[in-house]
C-alpha cells in the first residue's frame, strides 16, 4: 500500500510553483497504439519488424465474387512490416510493409489446371493501424496495390493483374488472437486474358502478429 503524507499548506504552495515553473514532464508510461505481451505492454519500438503467416487452418483467398468459394486459395501466406510510428494511444501507428507472400496455392476456376505462383507487386505500402484496430494498406498512383496470378490452363499458363479497386484495402485487428483480418476486399484485373475472372475479393486471417525484433517474438495488441 502507498504511503500517505499529509504537507502543510505552505509547502504544497511551494511545491506547487517549483513544479509549475519547470518544463512539462513527459509521461514515459504512456501507453503506445501497439504494444506487445498484453493491453497497456511494453510499447513496441519504432524499427521493430511484426510478422504473421495465415491463421492455421485457414487460407488466403482470392475469390471471383465478394462471399463466393471459387477462385484461389493459398494454404501459406505471410507479411512482413516495420514500425515507422507508434504513438500515444488512441492515435494512428504507421507501418511500411515491405513483404507479402503466398504459396501452395490451389484452384477451382474453370480452365485453370494449376496455380503457377502469386506475387505481390509494387513492394512496399504504407499502413496504418489505428486504435479502434482498423488496419489500412495504402498504394500510390504509380505504385498501386498489385497481385499477379500465373495460372496454368490446359493451353498453357496465363497470367492475370489485379488491382486494389479503391487503391487500398482495410481489415480489423483482433486482440484474442492477436489477429488482422481481411474480408472481401475488392481487386479489379488490370490485365489477363478471358479465362482471368474480372474481379478478385482477398480474404485472410493472419495470426498471430509477433514482434519478431524482440526477443520471443511476443504478439502485438492494439490499444
Amino acid at each position: 500500500m502507498r504511503a500517505s503524507r499529509i504537507f502543510p499548506i505552505a509547502a504544497v504552495a511551494v511545491l506547487s510553483a517549483v513544479l509549475g515553473a519547470g518544463p512539462a514532464l513527459a509521461d514515459d508510461d504512456a501507453v503506445a497504439v501497439l504494444t506487445t505481451g498484453s493491453l497497456g505492454g511494453a510499447n513496441v519500438a519504432v524499427g521493430d519488424v511484426l510478422n504473421a503467416a495465415v491463421k492455421a487452418g485457414t487460407t488466403a483467398d482470392f475469390n471471383n465474387s465478394s462471399g463466393g468459394t471459387t477462385g484461389v486459395k493459398c494454404s501459406e501466406s505471410a507479411f512482413t512490416a516495420t514500425v515507422t510510428a507508434n504513438p500515444d494511444a488512441p492515435g494512428v501507428a504507421t507501418e511500411s510493409t515491405t513483404a507479402h507472400t503466398f504459396a501452395t496455392c490451389t484452384a477451382n476456376i474453370l480452365g485453370v489446371t494449376r496455380v503457377n505462383s502469386v506475387t505481390v507487386d509494387n513492394l512496399p505500402f504504407g499502413t496504418t493501424v489505428d486504435s479502434a484496430g482498423v488496419v489500412t494498406v495504402s498504394g500510390t498512383a504509380t505504385a498501386p496495390i498489385q497481385t499477379t496470378l500465373s495460372l496454368g490452363t490446359i493451353l498453357g499458363s496465363v497470367t492475370c493483374v489485379y488491382q486494389a479497386t479503391n487503391g487500398s484495402i482495410t481489415g480489423n485487428t483482433d486482440n484474442t488472437d492477436n489477429s488482422i483480418k481481411f474480408v472481401s476486399q475488392p481487386f479489379t484485373k488490370s490485365s489477363g486474358p478471358i479465362t482471368c475472372p474480372a474481379s478478385g475479393f482477398f480474404t485472410a486471417t493472419y495470426a498471430p502478429v509477433q514482434d519478431t525484433t524482440v526477443d520471443g517474438a511476443p504478439a502485438v495488441f492494439t490499444n
